[in-house]
């Protein structure tokens, strides 16, 4: 199949029956791809059991999947070039059925973290390109509708993840959530090489810049390997942890020196040139970060704390996902009336509000009082992901289109990964540190607590029981203001990150300023 020609005249787009079985294949692809992110969160208890390992060791089926995930996003751009969009797209979901495959099939767990290993590897181009073959694909004045489908398929599928997730693993076995991969992703595959294999983007045959892909792979695994175990070993008090961290520092901190001076660079740092790009991956990321960190905390406490099952806390996590999914498509379409920072402003006050409601909540809130904020909170969802694709693209040529959307991938994931680390050590930290302080007022001088302690012993508890009751609640109390604390810190991150939306400059054009060849 022959390369297009620079003097090729453009590519229509697609339109009818063929652009929509294209976005329907191109979004459930995504769709599977993301939702595998947060699928075996659920099922690891299960998985750890049949194969014999701790719990502990059963979380590498998920590090290893988003470590090799998050190697691979920055250099789309680069694979794109090289061997073709399409070819990559479609290669991509191929790799990621094979390694569902495997991983269902798997009796070890080295076998499984080598399946995930290669699942999150084959796949790291998929999320990227398939945003970029959408807008390539839609009319210009359609392209908004292109960034809602793509959007919302990626903000979804982490939410329904842990449900789906859980209702397979409980109603049939844990290979069933890779299997479910396998019918989605061939006849996406089939679907998208059918259409668009004449719609090839020109390749180049660059050199490879080894150096740049050594200190890549070296540093975001290292710091990947670091923000996934970092907790469970104490962070920087373990040897282990912080041998990663200064590997970590040091290649990345190379890999920019290297990447800005290299002829060939593997990944394309010259997009911060552009101050929209620069904006908008920073909101994402800080957002992303904010956002992750609520829906982590979230389930964690409800399980841990409120004795909630892991199917419940799904529930309860689920209805940000009912307005984000009716809304997304309302706002792709009406996007070019309204000036995106002020959509993207509204969704921060949104969220800021939602969260910090969230804050003031104790252990006796009720499920329907527990949901109300989460439904809400769907309303700011499609006016924070798609007009902030839209504000980082804006701007760009055609052919810059897969780099900048890897690398905002890649930031978005780094965001994600941070805040899963950073907020559940701060959640335990400040779990300990309210435990401590309401320790303090269980004594005798305390008429509450005097009270309390004589009302259990009339009821019968021994001494050691009565304590170790009290303990319990002081426990659940502890970790339910640590909540509070987390939602109230992330309220306050979405208000800070107002004023820098507006650093960005109008006007927001169509994606790429004509992405659709």
């Amino acid at each position: 199949m022959a390369a297009t020609p620079e003097n090729a005249a453009p590519l229509k787009p697609l339109h009818g029956m063929p652009l929509v079985l294209l976005t329907v294949a191109v979004a459930f692809s995504t769709f599977m791809e993301v939702l595998d992110m947060t699928i075996v969160n659920v099922a690891v208890p299960h998985i750890a059991g049949s194969l014999a390992v701790s719990p502990n060791e059963g979380t590498w089926t998920i590090s290893s999947y988003s470590l090799a995930s998050a190697i691979m996003q920055p250099l789309t751009g680069w694979i794109a070039r090289r061997f073709g969009e399409v070819r990559t797209f479609v290669t991509s979901v191929l790799l990621f059925v094979i390694f569902s495959m495997f991983c269902g099939l798997a009796t070890t767990m080295p076998m499984l973290v080598f399946g995930r290993l290669m699942q999150g590897a084959g796949s790291g181009p998929m999320v990227a390109l398939s945003l970029t073959l959408l807008l390539s694909s839609y009319p210009k004045e359609k392209q908004g509708i292109a960034l809602a489908m793509w959007a919302m398929t990626v903000v979804i599928a982490p939410i329904f993840g842990p449900i789906l997730g859980g209702w397979l693993t409980d109603n049939f076995s844990w290979p069933w959530i890779f299997y479910i991969n396998l019918p989605v992703g061939i006849l996406a595959a089939i679907v998208t090489w059918t259409l668009l294999h004449k719609r090839e983007t020109k390749t180049v045959k660059a050199p490879i810049d080894m150096v740049g892909l050594v200190l890549l792979v070296a540093g975001v695994g290292c710091l990947q390997f670091m923000l996934d175990n970092g907790n469970d070993h104490d962070w920087f008090a373990s040897p282990l942890i912080l041998t990663l961290g200064l590997i970590a520092f040091v290649c990345l901190t190379f890999l920019v020196v290297w990447e800005i001076h290299a002829k060939h660079p593997v990944i394309d740092l010259t997009l911060f040139k552009q101050r929209n790009f620069t904006v908008g991956v920073i909101s994402l990321s800080l957002g992303m970060f904010a956002f992750f960190g609520i829906n982590v905390v979230f389930p964690l406490w409800l399980q841990t704390t409120l004795g909630y099952t892991a199917t419940w806390a799904g529930l309860a996590a689920a209805p940000v996902g009912v307005l984000a999914f009716l809304l997304s498509p309302i706002v792709g379409r009406n996007m070019h009336k309204v000036d995106l920072r002020l959509l993207v402003s509204w969704a921060f006050i949104v969220f800021a509000i939602t969260t910090y409601w969230f804050s003031t909540f104790d252990s006796a809130a009720s499920f329907g009082t527990l949901v109300v904020p989460r439904f809400v909170m769907g309303l700011a969802i499609p006016c924070f992901f798609i007009p902030l694709n839209q504000i980082y693209l804006s701007g760009l040529p055609a052919s810059e289109i897969a780099s900048a959307s890897g690398l905002s991938n890649f930031f978005r994931t780094l965001g994600s990964s941070v805040s899963t680390a950073v907020m559940v050590t701060l959640w335990q930290h400040r779990g300990i540190a309210h435990h401590a302080n309401l320790t303090e007022y269980v004594n005798p001088a305390q008429p509450g607590a005097a009270q309390y302690i004589q009302q259990l012993s009339h009821l019968g508890f021994g001494a050691t029981q009565r304590l170790g009751y009290i303990d319990q609640i002081i426990t659940r109390e502890g970790y339910t203001l640590a909540v509070n604390d987390i939602f109230y810190g992330c309220a306050i991150l979405f208000v800070i990150l107002l004023p820098v939306l507006w650093f960005a400059r109008p006007p927001f054009g169509s994606a790429g300023g004509g992405v659709g060849h």
